[in-house]
């Protein structure tokens, strides 16, 4: 076998912020990977480029490394489906954090079960921050980002926009918001 046609371990590492770190991860992929690949996006993106192009270089013989099972996959469906298609093309899995080799009858019945978990443990995680956040609104919390415009600034804005006393980038520069949040404010008496 010629060494370009030698079965080659692809490493793949993902955070889900751009001002995440994938250091833990990578530290331990190269260790044992030709190469290592790093995205920044949400696990449930619909597109994710790096890992989309991992996928399509891989060739028969070579095995996808990950750290940890939720780093390349966002449910258990989608986990099954990409192993099926990797098993069809001649490609291995291994997932570092749960000493799984895909290639083996016993790894393919361990991963489809760890897959199901792993799903069941993101919808109850999703539960609970949704149980979390009502609890806090109902103790009248504020949630998210603090209004730009508090109620009273954005009729003030909506006024000297309509008796056109300001431009709306006249009324964002006065306020110190930007134009869009005048826009909405604006908007919101259509």
């Amino acid at each position: 076998m010629s060494p370009s046609r030698m079965p080659r371990m692809i490493g793949y590492a993902r955070v889900s912020r751009a001002d995440m770190k994938e250091d833990r991860q990578t530290q331990r992929l190269k260790e044992m990977c030709a190469r290592v690949y790093t995205e920044k996006v949400s696990g449930a993106a619909k597109s994710r480029p790096v890992f989309e192009k991992v996928l399509a270089g891989l060739r028969a013989g070579d095995t996808l490394v990950v750290l940890d099972l939720d780093r390349a996959f966002r449910s258990s469906l989608d986990a099954l489906r990409t192993m099926e298609t990797l098993q069809a093309r001649g490609i291995n899995l291994r997932i570092l954090n749960m000493n799984l080799d895909l290639s083996t009858e016993f790894g393919e019945v361990v991963f489809g079960i760890l897959a199901a978990l792993a799903q069941f443990e993101r919808k109850m995680l999703a539960r609970r921050t949704r149980e979390g956040i009502a609890a806090a609104r109902k103790k009248g919390k504020q949630i998210g980002r603090p209004r730009a415009l508090s109620p009273g600034e954005a009729r003030e804005v909506r006024l000297a926009v309509s008796e056109q006393r300001l431009s709306r980038d006249e009324a964002a520069q006065r306020y110190g918001v930007s134009s869009s949040t005048v826009y909405r404010a604006c908007r919101k008496a259509a």
